[in-house]
């Protein structure tokens, strides 16, 4: 079995967020011997960071002659070629390479191992698992720490103590990430299959061998999350699931939003027998807003019907009351107003000066309306009709949803532009179905993601 032990030094946290590779190192172990080693600087095409040359003591005129990566890359590809891509930290170092060779048009594809996961396991009880601290109470030399070939050299000395530990053999190969097809790890499924494979977003579809849908999933990395599935030995009903799959279709959407409300969508159209919440049907509630017979909007919660248009919908009752509390509270609205104090007179907010009277006529209802439809703008999505504008499935394309009257009304793609007209943007929606799935995904993917554009339409 092949190894190849690998440390870089980088400019910053990842190659999306513009981070490049500044030292490389690789030492290549044959039955836990090594046969090669490859190092490098490399010339990053801009300044490194003050913090980074202070940490690794790698300056700017340092890499100023060195290689670019380009110039590297068949090296790398070479060295490495036929072994397992072992670093302290692999995630990161494995997925900073694979990025810059994505970045030259070129799949970098290896199994991978992290020596910080194994350690835990075959080296239990230690302090820390950081690579300085590990080395020191264990006895590892680890000298030019924070320099590629220091903290590579320290790795390996490191991996080979982990080869040598009882059961290492079924311990390594349980704790390894496949990206490579493995006819061992993937006898169920034909190799082309997964070689088709595509690190891109979007949704899969998982088949047995009757052409049966049983599995259908979103994903940053397609690719991964497969590989992640047809090595599942966590619950017998993922291995059971593993040991059906024949087959894989996919669908790329380039946004994790619109990957989301599809595969939400052709769960509930497929009922796959591995999806079990999405596909359950249960009864959910709107917030309706409407006017009373003294002109002042009012709000109610009550059972979602189909063609009704609530300003949100939501899972429970109980999840509706606590969003009109909130809005109550954070708009100054009436209680009365609401449907939630049913007091004949003037609400409790009221005696307690935190409502201004619109339940007994002493605030007018155009200055009560005002808040109340601000509070109606946040229900759904910070306005009533919106187009949200993501990633597309390639650089000249951008992915839009859009939201009508606080209704989702589907998704579609666009030529990325400068200026988007709400009625072209129109005629590129594909119709899909509003419901309480579909809400709660919108307005957590708004929450926790940055980026997505809100072109407001009227």
């Amino acid at each position: 079995m092949k190894y190849a032990v690998i440390d870089l030094e980088t400019t910053g946290g990842s190659v999306a967020l513009g981070g490049k590779i500044i030292e490389i190192a690789i030492i290549v172990l044959e039955n836990g011997v090594e046969i090669d080693r490859f190092e490098s600087f490399v010339n990053p095409e801009m300044s490194i960071p003050p913090f980074i040359q202070q940490l690794t003591g790698i300056k700017n005129a340092m890499v100023k002659e060195a290689p670019k990566f380009f110039e590297i890359a068949k090296k790398v590809v070479e060295v490495t070629e036929g072994c397992t891509f072992v670093a302290h930290n692999a995630e990161f170092d494995y997925n900073f390479v694979k990025d810059e060779f994505k970045l030259l048009g070129y799949t970098y594809l290896r199994n991978s191992l992290c020596t910080v996961e194994t350690s835990r396991i075959l080296l239990p009880g230690k302090k820390s698992y950081s690579l300085g601290k590990l080395c020191d109470e264990i006895g590892i030399p680890h000298n030019k720490r924070h320099r590629a070939i220091g903290d590579t050299e320290a790795t390996a000395k490191l991996f080979q103590l982990l080869l040598a530990q009882e059961n290492a053999e079924n311990i390594l190969e349980e704790m390894t990430v496949y990206d490579v097809y493995s006819s061992k790890k993937h006898y169920m499924i034909k190799k082309e299959v997964i070689d088709a494979l595509t690190d891109e977003t979007g949704v899969y579809y998982l088949y047995n061998e009757e052409e049966e849908l049983i599995y259908i999933g979103k994903s940053k990395n397609i690719r991964k999350r497969i590989l992640q599935h047809l090595s599942n030995k966590s619950a017998p009903r993922a291995i059971r699931m593993a040991e059906m799959v024949r087959n894989v279709k996919t669908t790329i959407t380039g946004s994790e939003l619109i990957a989301l409300l599809l595969e939400s969508d052709e769960i509930k159209k497929n009922q796959p027998r591995f999806n079990r919440a999405q596909r359950r049907t249960k009864q959910y509630f709107g917030i309706y807003k409407y006017l009373d017979d003294n002109d002042y909007i009012n709000f109610r919660v009550a059972p979602l019907s189909e063609g009704d248009y609530p300003v949100t919908t939501t899972f429970s009752r109980k999840e509706a009351d606590r969003i009109l509390d909130r809005m109550i509270e954070k708009n100054t609205l009436c209680q009365k107003l609401c449907g939630v104090d049913h007091s004949p007179k003037a609400c409790f907010r009221y005696h307690l000066k935190s409502c201004k009277g619109a339940c007994c006529g002493d605030e007018q209802a155009e200055d009560y309306n005002k808040r109340a439809l601000e509070a109606a703008m946040r229900f759904s999505y910070g306005a009533p009709n919106v187009f949200l504008i993501d990633k597309g499935r390639e650089d000249n394309e951008r992915g839009i949803v859009q939201i009508e009257n606080g209704i989702y009304k589907g998704f579609g793609y666009v030529k990325k532009s400068g200026n988007y007209d709400p009625l072209k943007l129109k005629k590129a929606i594909s119709k899909y179905k509003d419901n309480a799935d579909v809400n709660k995904i919108i307005r957590g993917i708004l929450r926790k993601k940055k980026g997505i554009e809100r072109k407001v339409f009227y």
